[in-house]
């Protein structure tokens, strides 16, 4: 049977058709490949692995995340090689831009009797009419510059803390330079004296905040020495200083290193300040000290320009008048030598002619011997009740005839120089004055003996055995914070602080090592400390660092269940990053499984020029004429 014509025209035209699609479809099937391919292989090539290609037709859509504009273009002009550019459709995004970093906030503030001066960069949310008020309110009568700057990002992590701490501190330091960052506060000062260096770094470190790391560079100005004296003995057990004082190190140096020459044994201590009759006072205390070690045994006493030189009683007469002449013609101008050759003591069947005072431990004085008459009698007894207590004295002198002049003299100012000790005993005779016994102080035999000279005058001489005896320290204070790290050390040597496998938890039979170095930080009061938590290296790192901080929280939190004012110290997990012993076996990584505690020392300031002015220069500049170069230089050793 035959299709009717039209119908078969029909179905003619619809076989086309879908023989057209079918060739349509295929042909755009491969052209999408095609420029798939040829897009992403030069997009590979260009190194824009990031990016992804898609066909859609003719179309070519490329998405992804760029880095930057730049890289984006880049791709665009790399798909554009291969294909039309009007068939590239662009939907690639382009990383966000990072934050810039924020600045380094820090400010340096500078106070001296000129006023008050601060500068730096501070965030804007500072409140900088508070903080100048605060400075303000440290000296009412002191101008205060703001020189300060701002910038718009947020307060970094322990900037209030250290901007705190440095006001503080401020409070305290007339004259002083601080700088502060955040989690840093650098302090330089200038103190008035020694003992005042001493208890402002005591005091600066303790309050400190135990987070905030510090440094300390408190200078004290030299002292002036009067009467600038030094004073050197050799006996048959060597050479010692009684006192010794110098204007600069070089100076220290030479006098000692002439001293070592001659026979001195022992420590010494030379003070070095101001207030030297001449540049060449260590010359002259060279020759002095070289003399008296070619005579033997002796003394040689120089106070201000005045030289005593005391020889022993035995010296050969000859030998002495040599001696003394040469140091005479050699000594530098401005210096008096003053020699003394001591008679051979007469016997005196009535006794000894000399006037005696005991001091006890507990302050009781009694005087005894000889007095020239009832007026030195009374004086003696009014001086030492005003020196000693009216209640602590026993006068039983008496008076005998025909004493030096000069006796009045050296009783009382051998009185003077025994008020200055703990305990002790005074002899005057008409050769010398004898003092011995033990302070508290560890410079008084110098000023003992700078007192004698300018006292006793020119060729008189005197004898100090004093000793130095570190003062008991109170009952009720704590003891040193390095005291208190070596005794928890102790405890952990014994028994070491553990925890349960993988957990914060302490360990059962740690409790009563907890318990023990409870009992000690109570005793040490507030002191700065960093307990510290250690792990080995088995797992991950992150984990460890989070387990070895859990760990010493756990610390920190114990010793706060026991009562101990924990508000100086701080919990730091350091995870395994400073083993002590090997990771590779059971031994090392159970070592580095720890707790320590740290305790938080004041940093080394490194006194750096700023924009503030710098601080004051120093008190003293080295002197012009240095020694004679001739002599040896050698290195002082001081306890």
């Amino acid at each position: 049977m035959r299709l009717p014509y039209p119908i078969a025209v029909a179905l003619i035209f619809a076989v086309s058709a879908v023989l057209s699609l079918v060739a349509a479809g295929f042909s755009v099937s491969k052209i999408e490949d095609a420029s798939e391919l040829a897009v992403r292989r030069a997009l590979n090539l260009q190194g824009h692995d990031w990016a992804e290609v898609e066909s859609d037709g003719l179309r070519v859509v490329l998405t992804g995340t760029a880095p930057d504009e730049a890289t984006r273009f880049n791709a665009l002009t790399a798909a554009g090689t291969e294909v039309d550019t009007s068939r590239v459709i662009d939907e690639m995004d382009v990383a966000p831009t990072a934050d810039l970093t924020p600045p380094r906030f820090s400010v340096e503030i500078l106070r001296n009797d000129s006023g008050i001066s601060i500068i730096g960069l501070v965030p804007a949310s500072l409140d900088r009419d508070e903080l100048i008020d605060r400075l303000q309110r440290l000296d009412r009568d002191a101008p205060v510059s703001d020189l300060m700057e701002s910038a718009d990002y947020p307060e970094p992590s322990r900037w209030d803390q250290a901007l705190e701490y440095a006001i503080r501190a401020l409070s305290n330091l007339p004259r002083a330079k601080i700088s502060a960052s955040p989690g840093l506060v650098r302090i330089t000062a200038i103190a008035d004296s020694q003992q005042e260096k001493d208890r402002l770094e005591q005091d600066l470190n303790r309050e400190a905040p135990p987070g905030l790391r510090i440094g300390l560079s408190i200078s004290a100005p030299r002292p002036v020495i009067t009467p600038f004296t030094l004073r050197y003995l050799i006996n048959e057990d060597g050479g010692q200083f009684d006192a010794c004082s110098a204007q600069s190190e070089e100076a220290r140096d030479l006098i000692v290193a002439t001293a070592r020459e001659s026979g001195l044994t022992g420590p010494y201590s030379c003070t070095i300040g101001l207030g030297v009759p001449s540049p060449r006072w260590p010359n002259a205390a060279q020759l002095s000290i070289r003399a008296l070690a070619e005579i033997g045994q002796g003394s040689i006493t120089m106070s201000d320009a005045d030289i005593t030189l005391v020889a022993a009683q035995d010296t050969d007469p000859s030998l002495f008048d040599r001696i003394v002449g040469e140091l005479e013609n050699t000594l530098p101008e401005v210096f008096v030598l003053h020699a003394v050759l001591p008679e051979p003591e007469p016997d005196d069947p009535a006794g000894p002619v000399e006037f005696s005072a005991t001091l006890s431990p507990e302050g009781l004085v009694q005087l005894r011997g000889r007095v020239s008459d009832e007026t030195l009698r009374n004086m003696t007894d009014s001086f030492a009740r005003a020196a000693f207590g009216s209640e602590r004295v026993h006068t039983a002198t008496r008076i005998a005839p025909d004493l030096p002049a000069e006796w009045a003299v050296r009783v009382l100012a051998g009185l003077d120089a025994l008020s200055l000790l703990h305990n002790g005993a005074l002899t005057v005779t008409p050769d010398t004055v004898s003092l011995t016994g033990i302070s508290h102080h560890p410079d008084v035999k110098a000023l003992i003996a700078g007192m004698l000279s300018e006292k006793l005058g020119d060729a008189q001489d005197f004898n100090l055995s004093i000793t130095y005896v570190e003062p008991p320290a109170p009952k009720d204070a704590p003891p040193d914070p390095e005291v208190c790290e070596e005794r928890i050390a102790e405890v952990q040597k014994g028994s070491k602080i553990a925890f349960e496998p993988g957990s914060a938890t302490v360990a059962a039979d740690s409790r009563d090592a907890l318990n023990q170095i409870a009992d000690i930080l109570r005793e040490c009061g507030p002191i700065r400390l960093e307990i510290q938590g250690h792990t080995d290296s088995q797992g991950r790192e992150e984990m460890n660092q989070q387990l070895s901080q859990a760990r010493a929280q756990s610390i920190l939190n114990e010793l706060r269940g026991r009562r101990v004012p924990t508000s100086s110290f701080s919990a730091v997990g350091y995870g395994e990053t400073q083993p002590i012993a090997d990771n590779d076996t059971e031994e090392g990584r159970e070592e580095n499984r720890r707790i320590n505690f740290h305790l938080i020392r004041p940093e080394p300031v490194a006194n750096t020029e700023t924009g503030l002015e710098a601080m004051e220069a120093e008190t003293e500049t080295p002197d012009a004429d240095a020694p004679d170069a001739g002599s040896e230089d050698q290195q002082s050793e001081q306890n």
